[in-house]
Parts: structure tokens; sequence; C-alpha cells
């Protein structure tokens, strides 16, 4: 049953405009109109919380991690390691080791991409989710055009998730290995992971569950989930950009290729060999992303703060909200929408092109995203070039979303 937004917003034991305030760059006007984000599924904006605590490691803790003696260096790399373990409890991953730091989820699963490139061979199946984001296809095609191995395709189902009778035939192929979106990044469809990676488990598949869409909408446990590895962004979650991770159980990190080699990850050096050292620092060459992993500590430590069921109910009563007004305005195709999708509606106004959309919205301070959405497979099967894309975060309130249907009723007018 559908919750009316305005009885999650006044019964429910918190207060959204408090939470709203948080993020200043939502306070602005845009050629004289409000800014109205509806494009967190792309980068979610950032609480003050996140942005001081930047400031602060510049202010008075800029060094280097791990290398130095003095106290600078001592706090950069307390505050460093201590997210590591932020991180192992959000994901309830079962040791610190297991938590990788990346630049973001494009670059943790080409890491295991290219770290798998001597466990595959010629004609070993990888299967990969229809609706995955080019992030989860791409770097699979190159392992595959360097190992002879084969993608293929697992098929959608009829609600645009993946179809698991044509799933569990793709699995007598025995594949080596799975990766699946948990939350798909163009249409907000949700798919049962934990029945999808134990699946994959019983004709020994390795799994990668791309949760970066997923990550700051519902909670995720790693070892329910049971996975080989997860992978995802800090900016889709209030943090900063330029920082990801990649989780994974610590005996398959182990085998894993060093993607990047160099300084800190090593063990010995000489001229006619290298030990690299163990995990995480095998696989973390180089100076990391320090700014933005104490960003995305400070991002962790404001969703623990929060409510969690009150927003789960407010963000999806939204969602559904915003479904019900497009519906309602006419000459509206709703693309995969269904009570469970979360956080993303995806929508054409008739026969306009969604670019034209877009540009018209912009120009009344409404942010949507419009183009294939790094999906460009799963537009093919949906016989479309592209399409809108409207996404909510835990700021997003009906007045958004009113200002969005009217804005999008203008364009409508405008241009049919």
């Amino acid at each position: 049953m559908t919750v009316p937004v305005d009885t999650v917003l006044i019964n429910n034991a918190f207060d959204h405009q408090a939470i709203r305030s948080q993020f200043p760059i939502l306070d602005q006007q845009l050629d004289d109109n409000p800014l109205c984000y509806l494009d967190t599924a792309a980068t979610s904006q950032k609480p003050v919380s996140v942005i001081e605590a930047m400031t602060q490691y510049y202010q008075h803790d800029n060094a280097n991690v791990h290398r130095a003696a003095h106290q600078l260096s001592a706090r950069a790399t307390a505050n460093y390691e201590h997210v590591r373990h932020q991180v192992k409890q959000f994901i309830n991953a079962s040791q610190t080791e297991e938590v990788i730091f990346t630049h973001g989820t494009t670059e943790s699963i080409n890491m295991v991409a290219a770290g798998l490139s001597k466990q595959l061979k010629a004609n070993d199946i990888i299967l990969v989710d229809s609706a995955a984001h080019h992030a989860n296809l791409v770097p699979w095609q190159q392992l595959a055009k360097n190992t002879g191995a084969v993608v293929k395709p697992i098929p959608l189902n009829e609600h645009l998730s993946i179809d698991i009778n044509a799933y569990s035939a793709l699995l007598s192929l025995k594949p080596k290995l799975v990766a699946i979106s948990h939350v798909t990044n163009a249409l907000g469809s949700v798919n049962d992971v934990s029945q999808l990676v134990e699946l994959a488990q019983q004709v020994g598949a390795l799994t990668l569950v791309d949760g970066a869409q997923a990550i700051a909408h519902i909670d995720v446990d790693v070892q329910q989930i049971n996975c080989d590895f997860y992978v995802f962004s800090g900016h889709k979650m209030y943090g900063p950009t330029g920082v990801g991770i990649l989780y994974g159980r610590y005996a398959e990190l182990d085998k894993l290729e060093p993607l990047l080699t160099g300084g800190e990850m090593i063990k010995s050096v000489s001229f006619e060999a290298t030990t690299f050292g163990e995990l995480p620092n095998k696989l973390e060459a180089g100076t990391p992303a320090i700014s933005a992993v104490i960003g995305l500590g400070a991002a962790i430590s404001f969703i623990n703060g929060l409510p969690k069921a009150e927003l789960l109910a407010h963000e999806q009563s939204l969602l559904n909200y915003l479904q019900n007004e497009l519906r309602n305005l006419g000459d509206i195709t709703l693309i995969g929408a269904t009570a469970h999708n979360i956080g993303v509606v995806a929508f054409n106004l008739a026969q306009e092109h969604h670019q034209d959309v877009g540009i018209l919205l912009d120009q009344q301070g409404i942010a949507v995203r419009c183009g294939h959405h790094c999906a460009m497979p799963l537009m093919q099967q949906l016989n479309i070039k592209g399409c809108c894309r409207a996404s909510i975060g835990l700021y997003t309130n009906k007045q958004d979303i009113d200002l969005f249907i009217a804005a999008l009723g203008n364009v409508k007018d405008l241009l049919l």
C-alpha cells in the first residue's frame, strides 16, 4: 500500500526539514527558480559535516598516510584507517582487510576484472546483468578480450529486473563469474541479490555485486548477501567524489593480481624482484585520496545518525507519489516503474527527445538526468535511444516533486 507523503512527514518522529537544511547547495536559485535537484542517482549532494571533515583534514592534518613518523601523518593515518573500520561495520564485512579503498565503483570493478586475468581462460563464461551500468560490463568485455572468455547477458523479466528462470538456465553453462546490479542505475529496479548469489555459488561461480545505487537507500550486509565482491562509490551516498570501496572475501581478494603497482603496496623491492605486501596494502598502490576517504567516513557517520526506517518510508512514499503524479500528467511513458523500485523513476514525454525535455526543465530550475544513463545495451533492448531519469535522495521533499511535475506540465504544453 502506498503511504501518503504528508502522513510520513507529519506522523513520524523526525524532522525532515532539519535533515534537508544540512545540505547547503539546495538553498539556491537558478535563473530566479528554486533549485529542484532530482539527479541524486548521478551524484548525491553533501551535508555540512562531510564538507567540514575534509576542510578539517586540509587545515590541520594534511600529511601522507602510513609513511612518516611525525604527528600530522600519525593523525592522518589514524583517521584514514578509522574509516576502513567504519566501512567494515557499515556493510558488515568480517574483517577490515576486506575493505579496499578505490577511486569509485568503476575502479573497483576494473580492479577485480584485471585481477582475475590469470584465473580465466578461453571459452570461460562471464554472465552480466542486461541492465548493467557500462562500468559493470566494459571491464568484463576487456577481460574476455584478453583471455578468450565469453560474456553473456542475463535476460530481464517484465519488471526489468533479472529473469530468474533465464538466469537459472544460463547457470547450467557453469560460468566462472556472475556480475549483477543490486539496484539498476537507469531504472531503479531491485534484484534479489542474495538469491542470485546463492544460485551462482551452486555452480561454483564467483560473484560481484554492483551496489552503487543501493548503498544510500538500503542496508547492505555483505555477509548476508554472501557475495565474493561488492562495490560502491562514496559520491552516491552523500560523500565526496573520488573515493569508492571494493569489498571482497579475504581469500578472493588475496588471489587478485594488483591493478596498480608502485609505492605503499610492497613488502620488498630489488632490481631482481618485488614481493607484494599483505591486504589491504597489496591493492592500494600510491598515495590514496585521503581527504575523500575522510569525507566518506563523515558521510557514514551522518547516515548512521539518521532514523533509517523513517527515511526509507519517506523515500519510498515520495517515489510512489512521483510515479502517480507522472501517470496523472498524461502523455508520459514510465519505464520499468514498480512499487518496489528504489530511488529512480525513468520516463519519456510522448515522442519528444529526452534531451529537449531535460533542457526545458533545467530552464525552470529542475535538475534531472537525460540520456542512455551508461546503459546503452538496456536502451537497445527497450528500443529507445534514451530517457529522462528523476532520482531522489534523503533530502528530497514533496515540494520538489510538485515543482518538477508543474515544470514538466509546462514542457508538455510547449511541446505537444
